[in-house]
C-alpha cells in the first residue's frame, strides 16, 4: 500500500506541482519579472506548502530543489506523467469493474501502438483525457487506498 501511495505522490502530485512550477515562472518570464535563485526559491516554497498542506515542514532546502530537478532543462512535459497515471489508473479500474469486456478494449489499445494520437487511442479504450473524470479517478484510488492504509495502521 505504501508503495502505492508513494506512486501517486510522486507521479500524480509531485509532478503536477512541477508543472505547476514551470508554469508560474514562464509567466513571471513572460511579464518581465527577474527570477534569481530566491525568485525561484520562494516560488518552490510556495508551492510545496500549497500541495503538502501546513503539517508538512518546508525548509530552506526543499526550497532549492527544483535547481537539481533535470525535468526542467525540456519545458513543459512532466504534466505527462501525471495524465499518463492517470489513464493507467483509469484503465485498470475499468479492469478490474467491468473484466473481460475492458481487458479487450486495453489488448487494443496496446495493439494500436503509434497509428493514431494517444488521446484517440485512449478514449477508443474507455478513458477520456479531455475530461477531468481519470484524474478525479485517480484521485478516488488514492483516498481509498490511503484510507485503507490507515485503518491498518489504527490496528
Amino acid at each position: 500500500l505504501n508503495h502505492y501511495l508513494e506512486q501517486f505522490r510522486g507521479t500524480v502530485f509531485r509532478q503536477t506541482m512541477f508543472a505547476e512550477f514551470e508554469k508560474i515562472v514562464h509567466y513571471k518570464v513572460e511579464a518581465g519579472e527577474a527570477l534569481g535563485a530566491d525568485a525561484l526559491c520562494a516560488v518552490y516554497h510556495d508551492l510545496n506548502v500549497a500541495y503538502y498542506g501546513p503539517d508538512m515542514t518546508v525548509d530552506a532546502h526543499i526550497d532549492l530543489e527544483w535547481a537539481r530537478i533535470p525535468h526542467f532543462y525540456t519545458p513543459f512535459y512532466v504534466y505527462q506523467y501525471a495524465t499518463g497515471f492517470s489513464a493507467a489508473v483509469a484503465l485498470s479500474q475499468q479492469i478490474l469493474k467491468e473484466g473481460a469486456p475492458a481487458v479487450k478494449r486495453y489488448i487494443n489499445f496496446l495493439s494500436s501502438g503509434e497509428s493514431k494520437y494517444p488521446i484517440d487511442v485512449l478514449r477508443e479504450a474507455g478513458v477520456d483525457m479531455t475530461s477531468p473524470e481519470p484524474v478525479r479517478m485517480a484521485l478516488d484510488v488514492f483516498r481509498t487506498t490511503l484510507e485503507e492504509m490507515e485503518n491498518l495502521l489504527e490496528r
